[in-house]
């Protein structure tokens, strides 16, 4: 393997950095990822629409405020800021949260794109070197030149290997931002319902 890398010329080391990057971040974000499906907490959810709806705020407010789910942490949020301005408060929640399942996403999205790129630019200064020496006096010296044309494979395909393992990272990563993101719109729309209804009701608690 250090042979056929040392074959690929130097553009693969621009290519190992951008490997590892990829490594790094997919690692981070998997990690991330199911922490935030263990401090999943659909009871603290319930309970929190459940005090709502009873109208009594404070206990839907606490009982979020010891919960790690982040849908819970925006309701959370939300109620803290509901005489303000609820429609801001779940705006501004969700977009904190959501930022932290974002993170990671444009770096791998860039990563997709570069790695087939410094591939494709490694090709050229193969082909160059290689028809390099046909221009030159070393017609009999065929390795020499394969040795080009070699470099110019090697890389474009660590390129396109880098860009394919990380493409499937990406679209998961991505699914599980966009499963985020519905989730909280729909809390913070149940939400907004129950608090309209227990504004209006006799057992409403300020």
């Amino acid at each position: 393997m250090l042979e056929i890398f040392l074959k690929g010329g130097p553009m693969m080391w621009p290519l190992l950095l951008t490997s590892l990057l990829a490594l790094t971040v997919v690692f981070e974000r998997l990690f991330f990822t199911l922490r935030e499906h263990c401090r999943r907490d659909p009871v603290a959810v319930a309970a929190i629409f459940a005090e709502v709806e009873r109208g009594d705020f404070v206990r839907a407010q606490e009982i979020g405020a010891l919960s790690r789910d982040y849908v819970a942490r925006v309701l959370t949020y939300a109620l803290e800021h509901r005489k303000t301005s609820y429609s801001n408060a779940i705006l501004q929640a969700a977009n904190r949260e959501l930022q932290r399942f974002n993170r990671g996403i444009s770096v791998l999205d860039t990563i997709v794109t570069l790695a087939p790129l410094e591939g494709l630019f490694g090709t050229v200064t193969g082909m160059i070197h290689a028809f390099g020496l046909l221009g030159a006096s070393e017609l009999g010296a065929p390795a020499a030149i394969t040795g080009g044309i070699a470099e110019a494979l090697v890389a474009t395909g660590f390129g396109l290997a880098i860009a394919m393992v990380s493409l499937l990272p990406f679209n998961y990563l991505a699914t599980q931002l966009e499963q985020a993101r519905q989730e909280i719109e729909t809390a913070a729309a149940q939400l907004e319902l129950l608090c309209l209804q227990a504004e209006k009701h006799p057992a409403f608690h300020p």
